[in-house]
């Protein structure tokens, strides 16, 4: 390659944009320490109705049999593991920034008493619904 070849500085332009995508992912999942292991913490959505609380977890290609999800002290705790798909054992990574692993999630609950957790699983988010008490 010449000094002056454009792939030479477009190379370098990827590498800056990829490195600064790695810090901004670092910054949005910061790994923390649970319980003596490392885990990342998924993005979640708190909305509140007169009847329920909803908290909408992103966990894509986590199923709902592979997250626990408990009421602790005023707060909701989601925790579980996320695999990495099996086509990753033959497969060419390209580029893998979904994170891996264990994950926890501790999100602060409005004020009042819940008498039923539910949850389902639906577009890549984990769906947890807690009823008010009356």
């Amino acid at each position: 390659m010449a000094a002056g070849d454009p792939t030479r500085w477009m190379w370098s332009e990827a590498m800056e944009m990829l490195a600064r995508a790695e810090r901004l992912h670092s910054q949005a999942f910061p790994p923390r320490r649970a319980l003596g292991r490392k885990v990342w913490e998924p993005p979640v959505d708190v909305l509140e109705t007169d009847r329920e609380v909803l908290i909408f977890v992103a966990l894509p290609g986590v199923g709902e049999e592979d997250v626990e999800a408990a009421i602790e002290g005023g707060e909701l705790v989601v925790a579980g593991r996320r695999a990495l798909p099996p086509q990753l054992r033959t497969a060419f990574i390209h580029r893998l920034e979904l994170p891996q692993g264990c994950f926890e999630r501790r999100i602060p609950l409005p004020p009042g008493r819940y008498d039923r957790l539910a949850r389902a699983v639906s577009n890549g988010c984990l769906l947890i619904s807690l009823r008010k008490a009356d």
